[in-house]
């Protein structure tokens, strides 16, 4: 196996890889997870309304 050949399988091997990553990421199973991972950041602000309606302090 000569050097050529070796990058050749490589560049396969790390396609296949970014291709089932790709799959991975868009795939409608992860959807939910995805979704709650992005509205973290914004589970500190309604506590901040919360505790601010209700009257209490840090």
């Amino acid at each position: 196996m000569d050097y050529g050949t070796f990058q050749g399988i490589l560049t396969l091997v790390l396609m296949i890889a970014f291709l089932g990553i790709v799959a991975w990421a868009y795939s409608s199973r992860q959807k939910k997870s995805f979704e709650e991972a992005a509205n973290l950041v914004f589970s500190d602000e309604q506590k901040d309304v919360e505790s601010k309606d209700s009257g209490e302090t840090r």
